[in-house]
């Protein structure tokens, strides 16, 4: 017990067997519960935490640590040990660390530290995870910059998995395949390295993956088309390239795909209009170097479409108009030309975001002053030098009075026959619509 001096030891025991002024019996297994109290004591700045909670699960109780009773049975067990910054204190200590008494608390389900190890360098340990009970179903690891090591390769019936925003390296063990009851698997954050295993195809019961900002490489697998109840698929930021499968447009309960900040080529397969739920899909700074694909048309229940900075070349299809859920686009920094299709700014009632920046359009924009005085600043159609604006005014309306009106920019000719002008609007980053819908 090193972190429970002896006399510590003797004084826990006579208070819990003579606690209130009364004799009572012990409400856990006493190896349990000092298992607890060392793991508690490696972690916790405060160390008289195990003397001021002796009985941890009955009349002692502290907010982070969870118990339950076992059928027809009168001892608890602890189940649940949470550290976060929903608990203020005691805050973890400078040196914190897990200690190996984690293996004396065979009932836990849920272990949870975050914010924890943020001085001093910890390094997960394959003999720690790789014995850990198997009762655990959810371990979180967040927001840790000083935690070290590689991912766990073996923890049998995980639900949750939550590694994001640590230090940790290496690859992403193929034995993570054999974690066939997790539902949540977030690795996003670290460094990374290497391809993403063909054996994440086995995760059959995942409903969010995301593996975003780190430094994989190689191809999308295939495999990753048999997670049947994937709703969040996050692969953004990485060194991801190759085409995409085909077969993603499988994914019937997708909700949101980030493909962003990769090396991926186009075309973007046909395929994907199969993603009937989809709601977000950002593709942003990828190489894909070919027009707008005509399917886009048939996601219905697009709200964030970004295609920003992708290569993309030809004109805007006129495909846009069944996306009436659609609230933002983002088409800026490609070689689009031609023309803008007009329910782009008369249609598309829900759209409050439209980016068509730096592109080279042409001709002329109509717009009304309803849907500029809706998106003010957040219309943007800078650097396309042959693109003029032309405000349809509205009924009973002097456009001059709108907020958003500065009509001093646009040198060109004004041909039409509506009240016209081109203004320098400015531009709100997209990141702002990629955790509407999910969070950390």
């Amino acid at each position: 017990m090193a972190f429970l001096p002896l006399f510590l030891v003797g004084f826990l025991l006579l208070s819990i067997a003579v606690h209130g002024g009364e004799v009572v019996n012990m409400d856990m297994e006493e190896d349990e519960l000092f298992g607890l109290f060392e793991v508690m004591g490696s972690l916790l700045e405060d160390p008289t935490w195990a003397q001021m909670h002796p009985l941890p699960c009955t009349e002692t109780p502290w907010p982070g640590v969870e118990c339950e009773l076992l059928p027809e049975s009168s001892i608890f067990h602890v189940t649940k040990i949470h550290l976060g910054p929903d608990i203020i204190t005691p805050p973890c200590k400078s040196s914190a660390k897990i200690s190996n008494s984690l293996l004396k608390l065979p009932y836990l389900k849920t272990f949870s530290l975050m914010n924890c190890f943020t001085k001093s360098p910890f390094y997960l340990t394959n003999p720690l995870f790789g014995t850990f009970s198997s009762n655990l179903e959810h371990l979180t690891l967040d927001s840790n910059p000083t935690l070290f090591g590689p991912i766990p390769p073996s923890l049998p019936n995980l639900k949750t998995l939550c590694l994001s925003q640590n230090n940790l390296s290496g690859q992403i063990p193929r034995e993570i395949g054999k974690l066939v009851d997790l539902q949540q698997l977030d690795l996003s954050h670290n460094h990374l390295t290497g391809p993403i295993p063909e054996e994440i195809g086995n995760l059959k019961s995942l409903t969010i993956l995301d593996i975003s900002l780190n430094s994989l490489q190689g191809t999308v697998p295939v495999s990753i088309s048999r997670l049947q109840l994937l709703e969040k698929l996050d692969l953004s930021w990485n060194n991801l390239e190759g085409k995409l499968p085909y077969e993603l447009g499988k994914l019937k309960k997708l909700v949101l795909l980030d493909l962003s900040h990769n090396s991926l080529t186009g075309p973007i397969p046909e395929g994907l209009s199969g993603l009937e739920q989809l709601q977000y899909l950002i593709i942003q700074e990828n190489s894909i170097n070919s027009g707008i694909p005509l399917f886009i048309g048939s996601l219905i229940n697009l709200s964030v479409l970004s295609l920003s900075g992708c290569g993309l070349t030809g004109q805007i299809p006129n495909v846009f108009t069944n996306l009436r859920n659609l609230t933002a686009l983002y088409l800026d920094n490609n070689s689009l030309t031609g023309t803008v299709p007009v329910q782009l700014g008369t249609i598309l009632l829900n759209l409050d975001m439209l980016n068509l920046s730096r592109n080279k359009l042409s001709g002329e924009l109509l717009i009304n002053e309803d849907f500029v005085n809706r998106l003010g600043p957040r219309l943007d159609i800078r650097e396309n030098s042959g693109l003029r604006v032309c405000q349809e005014e509205a009924h009973n309306k002097n456009p001059n009075h709108s907020p958003y009106m500065k009509p001093t920019l646009y040198e060109g000719n004004m041909s039409c026959n509506k009240y016209c002008l081109d203004q320098k609007f400015v531009f709100f980053p997209s990141v702002v619509f990629l955790f509407l819908l999910f969070g950390s």
